[in-house]
C-alpha cells in the first residue's frame, strides 16, 4: 500500500522555503548510518552495471526524510481519504529538511555526475537490540541501494501499462532520498490504525513522499515500515531467512513507491510480480517475490491472526523491550492450575520472558524444594531456570528470601509459644498441622490431609515427630499450617486464631482449605522488598502476579500489581490488573499482554 502526502502540506512547502524540523508525535527510532561510498566501493553488482547511462553513489549525510507525515492517505487510485489527524505526525524523533536558499527548480545534474542514493536505516526504538535484526540492518546499508540501482535502471525504456509513471526520468534529480524503517507489530498496527483505519498488523507498508509539483532538484521518494516481527513468522512459513524475507519486503515496498500497485487490477498484479521476480533474481536473493508468495493478491495485507487488547503473540517478545525487569510470581492459584501443575503455556511464557532478560522470581508460600520440585516437571528448574538452590525466591511467605547465588539473605521464625499453642489445639481438636522448618515439613501424626500436601501440592514428605517438644527441638519453625475443609477454616479455625494470636502472629490464607500462622509483621511482600534491596532494585521494576490474601502486600509493592481472576476479593481489590485465570494461563496472558 502507497501513500503521498496530502496537498495541505504541499502548500505549507510551497510557502516556506526553509524547514528546519518536525517533532514526533508517537514513534521514535535508531538510525544505523551508513559511511559515504562512491560508485568503486559498491559491490560488483552495483558499480558494473550502467544501463540508462546512470552512474551512482551512496550516502548518509543529511537523509531528507526518515518517517511519516499526518493528514491524507493516498491509496493509489486517485483517491484521498482524510485520516483522524492532519498534518505533525512524523516517524522520527526529528527530521529535518536541507536548507535551501530561494525557490527551488528542477534541473538537470551536471554531465557525468553520480546519482547520489541516500539512504537511511532506521529501527523503531522500542525493539530490542537484538543480534540477528542489527546485522540485517548493517546488511541492508548495501542490499537497498543494490536494489534502487537495478529498479531504477528497469524503469528506462520500460512498457509497463498499470505504473504510476510520476516517478519516471532518475536522471534530472541529483539525489534519491528513502528510508527503511525496521519495527514490530504493535508498531505497524498503529500506523495502520492511523492511516488506513485498519486496526491490524500488516508485514509491510510504502509511504512516498515524492512532490513533483515542488519541482525539487532531489527525488524524496518516501518510506518503507517492515515488520521484522511478521516477517520472522512468513520467513519460518515460507522455508527461508529472515534476512531472504525482508529482503522480498523491502522489493516490494520499493516498487509500490515507484508506482507499481498490484491491487490495482489483474494486470497490474502481473507486472508487479514480473518486477519482483526480476529484481530478486538479478539480485542474487533466494525467496519468491511477495505476490507470488501470497496465495491472494491481498494475502500480503490481510490481518493476522488477533488477540485481544495488545497482547503480544508467543514467540514473538524478542521483537520488544521488556517493561519490567522484574516479575515476581506466586505459585499456588497462580503459576499452577487446578491440578497443581505448570500448563506448558505458562512454562514457554516465562523461559521466554527470561530469555529477553526478565528476571521471573518465585514468591510463594511454599518450601523451596516443592517450588523447584514443580518446576523441574516443566524444564524451569537447574542453574539455568527459574529456580534452583542457587537461585533467588521468596519462599514459606517471605519468611525465608534467598539472594544471589541462591545464599539465604533472610530469615524469620515464629514465636515457640503460638507453635506450641497451636499444636496442642491441633492434637485436642484433631486437625492436621504442619510445621514448615527450612527444607522439611513436621507434624504429629498421619492423616489424608498430610499426605495430599506431599502428592497434591509437592511439599516434602510430612516427618511425624512423637512430641511436640521433639518437634520444637527439631529446628526453627517458620510457620505453621492447618488443614482443614473451607467451611471450617472461615467459621472455626480463622476468627479462633485470628483472636488468639493478636500481637504475636499473623494469619493468612492462600487456599479456602488451608490456614497458615506466620510471624507478625511478615509477608511475600516484605520478603520481595528485603529481595529488591539485595540487588539495588525499586519496586518500579517489577510486575508481579498473584492470587490468594498472602499476596496482598507483593501485588500493592510492584509497580504493575496483577491478581488472577480466580483470586480472593481482597486482592483482586488491591490489583492494578485482573487477568485471566488460573486455569486459563493467567501467568502467560500477564506476561504477554503487561510485561512487554
Amino acid at each position: 500500500m502507497r501513500y503521498r502526502l496530502p496537498p495541505m502540506l504541499l502548500r505549507n512547502l510551497h510557502s516556506s522555503l526553509e524547514v528546519s524540523s518536525m517533532a514526533a508525535t508517537a514513534i521514535f527510532f535508531r538510525t544505523i548510518c551508513s559511511p559515504s561510498s562512491t560508485l568503486a566501493s559498491l559491490p560488483p553488482l552495483l558499480s558494473h552495471s550502467r544501463s540508462a547511462g546512470l552512474s551512482y553513489s551512496t550516502t548518509s549525510s543529511t537523509p531528507l526524510f526518515g518517517g511519516l507525515f499526518g493528514g491524507s492517505v493516498y491509496h493509489g487510485d486517485g483517491d484521498w481519504m482524510h485520516s483522524r489527524r492532519l498534518g505533525g505526525k512524523v516517524l522520527a524523533s526529528q527530521r529535518g529538511y536541507r536548507k535551501v536558499r530561494g525557490r527551488p527548480s528542477a534541473r538537470k545534474k551536471e554531465k557525468g555526475k553520480e546519482l547520489e542514493l541516500d539512504v537511511k536505516i532506521c529501527i523503531e526504538e522500542q525493539l530490542p537490540d537484538d543480534t540477528e535484526i542489527l546485522d540485517i540492518a548493517e546488511l541492508l546499508r548495501l542490499n537497498v541501494p543494490m536494489a534502487m540501482k537495478l529498479a531504477f535502471d528497469g524503469l528506462k525504456d520500460s512498457d509497463h501499462k498499470t505504473r504510476d509513471p510520476t516517478v519516471d526520468d532518475v536522471g534530472q534529480f541529483e539525489s534519491v532520498e528513502l528510508s527503511i524503517l525496521l519495527c514490530h507489530d504493535e508498531c505497524i498496527r498503529e500506523l495502520n490504525k492511523d492511516w488506513r483505519n485498519e486496526d491490524h498488523a500488516t508485514d509491510v507498508l510504502s509511504m512516498s513522499q515524492h512532490m513533483p509539483e515542488l519541482k525539487l532538484p532531489m527525488l524524496m521518494l518516501g518510506d518503507i515500515i517492515i515488520s521484522v516481527e511478521t516477517a520472522a513468522r512468513q520467513a519460518e512459513e515460507r522455508g527461508h531467512t529472515l534476512v531472504d524475507e525482508i529482503r522480498i519486503l523491502m522489493v516490494h515496498g520499493l516498487l509500490h513507491l515507484l508506482g507499481f500497485d498490484h491491487e490495482l487490477s489483474d494486470k497490474a498484479e502481473a507486472e508487479m510480480e514480473e518486477e519482483e521476480e526480476r529484481l530478486l533474481k538479478s539480485l542474487g536473493w533466494k525467496g519468491k517475490g511477495l505476490i507470488q508468495s501470497a496465495s491472494t493478491a491481498e494475502d500480503d495485507e490481510s490481518p493476522l491472526p488477533k488477540t485481544p487488547d495488545g497482547r503480544k503473540k508467543a514467540g514473538s517478545l524478542r521483537f520488544y523491550k521488556p517493561k519490567f525487569n522484574y516479575i515476581f510470581c506466586d505459585m499456588d492459584g497462580t503459576l499452577l492450575n487446578s491440578e497443581s501443575r505448570i500448563s506448558a503455556t505458562n512454562a514457554n511464557a516465562l523461559r521466554e520472558a527470561s530469555s529477553r532478560g526478565v528476571k521471573v522470581v518465585i514468591a510463594t508460600g511454599k518450601t523451596r524444594p516443592a517450588a523447584i520440585a514443580l518446576l523441574k516437571m516443566v524444564d524451569l528448574a537447574g542453574r539455568d531456570g527459574i529456580a534452583s538452590e542457587y537461585s533467588p525466591g521468596v519462599f514459606i511467605q517471605g519468611l525465608l528470601v534467598y539472594g544471589k547465588q541462591g545464599r539465604e539473605i533472610h530469615r524469620r521464625n515464629l514465636d515457640p509459644h503460638v507453635c506450641r499453642e497451636a499444636f496442642h489445639y491441633s492434637i485436642k481438636h484433631n486437625i492436621p498441622l504442619i510445621a514448615f522448618s527450612e527444607s522439611r515439613c513436621l507434624t504429629l501424626f498421619n492423616h489424608p490431609l498430610v499426605d495430599s500436601l506431599h502428592t497434591v501440592y509437592h511439599e516434602p514428605k510430612a516427618e511425624i515427630m512423637p512430641s511436640v517438644e521433639h518437634l520444637l527441638s527439631g529446628g526453627d519453625v517458620q510457620k505453621v499450617l492447618f488443614l482443614h475443609t473451607a467451611e471450617g477454616v472461615a467459621g472455626t479455625l480463622r476468627p479462633y486464631w485470628e483472636e488468639a494470636t493478636t500481637g504475636r502472629a499473623s494469619v493468612v490464607q492462600a487456599q479456602p482449605d488451608m490456614l497458615e500462622i506466620v510471624p507478625a509483621g511478615t509477608s511475600k511482600g516484605s520478603g520481595v522488598s528485603m529481595l529488591l534491596d539485595h540487588f539495588g532494585a525499586t519496586a518500579n521494576e517489577v510486575m508481579a502476579i498473584g492470587d490468594g490474601e498472602n499476596d496482598i502486600e507483593m501485588i500493592e509493592l510492584a509497580s504493575l500489581g496483577i491478581a488472577l481472576s480466580n483470586g480472593s476479593e481482597k486482592t483482586k481489590a488491591v490489583a492494578n490488573v485482573i487477568g485471566a485465570s488460573n486455569d486459563e494461563d493467567g501467568v502467560a496472558d500477564a506476561i504477554y499482554r503487561y510485561a512487554f
